[in-house]
């Protein structure tokens, strides 16, 4: 899953153990979120939102809906 986090994060100014602290998760687990390694749970993915003021739509991106809508309309 595509992410804005690693942007979000250096746009506070936040190291990624910073971010951690602040969600009660490894640094390891942000790292792997920002890398796409890892698709966070439903919990945390509310938990970054509201960290940061926006939606979970705002930071998170379905890759399988953009290529989707990549090929809608394409006959």
């Amino acid at each position: 899953m595509k992410n804005r986090l690693r942007v979000l994060r250096a746009e506070y100014g936040w190291s990624q153990a910073d971010l951690a602290e602040r969600l009660q998760v490894s640094r390891q687990t942000v790292n792997a979120i920002e890398t796409g390694k890892y698709d966070p749970s439903l919990p945390l993915a509310f938990k970054i939102a509201r960290l940061f003021g926006l939606t979970i739509e705002d930071i998170f991106e379905d890759e399988s809906t953009t290529e989707e809508a990549k090929h809608v309309g394409k006959a």
